[in-house]
């Protein structure tokens, strides 16, 4: 798997560039698919959610795994596959976009033009919200994003290549579709959000230590943003976004959390960095785009050297492009073999 640490660069950079595909995206292919299954699979059990969850993710895994074998011994092909799978799950440029968009519509005073944008960053209800409230939604959102679109898939990428990453993409994508706390998904999206938990679980810390280390890169200090992370962050009800957000809260120096509202449910979220005492606006949106960007680009180099790393761990196999030359090598000696062995017994005839 040595074109893995390229590859999730080279991902990375696409995203950078292009952002996600406006036309012909995997990622919304199988969002349709599994709105498919849902309708078909759909019970109020634990156990049905399980079997739905089960059926797609692995499903992503396998067809991605099943890819890659046949890449291999071919670089280039396997480069270029491994690229365009880690390209198509990672999503920081267009967080980024939505985040500055709702920056700017906040900043030229158009909130219901805010109003409209937020459902692209978060998905509470925004239709009482204010300049504040609409910069807090769009924090929270970038920073719990940073984990889920950015440092998640390029984790799992170097932990076990694209099809890890298309495993991750599958399980997050199958969160946000049904892992919400409501009376249809309480129990069928139980298993799928709970799936996300566990795979989110290394990307978020690790994500969270990067943004309290690039803290300054947002005119923030490590030591706060580590002091809230440490005590804040395991008091949001989420066991990842919480990380986040703390670190983000500390390095912003602002306060986060409070009262939201999804779907006419009003859910109180504990503060973070309150201490702080001062409400976000919009240039902490801007500056924590600026921290979720450098938080990208060392996931990017810190994931990248890990594959790097476990590459050599791996025992190397033969390609089974190799195996089949190696064979008809074999084949070729022994014909060679045995002719000369009929041409010595036939001169010995004479």
């Amino acid at each position: 798997m040595s074109e893995v640490p390229a590859a999730l660069v080279l991902g990375w950079l696409a995203d950078r560039a292009a952002g996600d595909p406006v036309r012909g995206h995997p990622v919304a292919a199988f969002g349709r698919l599994a709105g498919i299954l849902e309708a078909r699979m759909w019970r109020p059990l634990r156990l049905a959610g399980a079997l739905y969850a089960g059926a797609l993710v692995g499903a992503a895994g396998v067809v991605t795994a099943l890819a890659w074998r046949l890449t291999d011994g071919w670089p280039v092909g396997r480069l270029a596959l491994g690229s365009a799978v880690v390209w198509m799950a990672l999503g920081g440029r267009s967080l980024e976009r939505a985040a500055l968009a709702l920056a700017d519509a906040v900043d030229g005073g158009d909130l219901p033009a805010a109003r409209a944008l937020l459902p692209t960053l978060a998905g509470r209800d925004p239709a009482a919200l204010g300049a504040t409230e609409l910069c807090r939604a769009g924090i929270e959102s970038v920073a719990e994003n940073t984990a889920d679109a950015v440092t998640g898939p390029l984790l799992w990428g170097a932990l076990a290549g694209p099809a890890g990453v298309a495993v991750y993409r599958a399980a997050n994508t199958l969160d946000a579709m049904v892992g919400h706390r409501n009376e249809r998904y309480e129990h069928f999206g139980w298993a799928a959000a709970r799936l996300d938990d566990v795979l989110t679980w290394p990307a978020a810390r690790l994500a969270a230590g990067l943004a309290v280390a690039l803290a300054p890169v947002a005119g923030g200090d490590p030591r706060r943003a580590w002091t809230v992370l440490r005590r804040d962050g395991s008091l949001h009800p989420s066991p990842n976004a919480g990380r986040l957000e703390a670190a983000f809260a500390g390095a912003l120096g602002v306060g986060l959390g409070g009262v939201n509202v999804y779907g006419g449910r009003t859910e109180v979220r504990p503060r973070m960095g309150a201490d702080a005492g001062r409400e976000p606006g919009v240039d902490d949106l801007r500056r924590a785009v600026r921290l979720s960007r450098a938080t990208g680009w060392a996931s990017t180099a810190a994931c990248a050297a890990l594959a790097l790393a476990t590459t050599g761990l791996r025992p190397r196999r033969a390609s089974p492009w190799r195996r089949r030359l190696r064979r008809s090598g074999k084949k070729r000696v022994h014909a060679r073999e045995n002719f000369r062995t009929l041409a010595r017994g036939f001169r010995a005839r004479r």
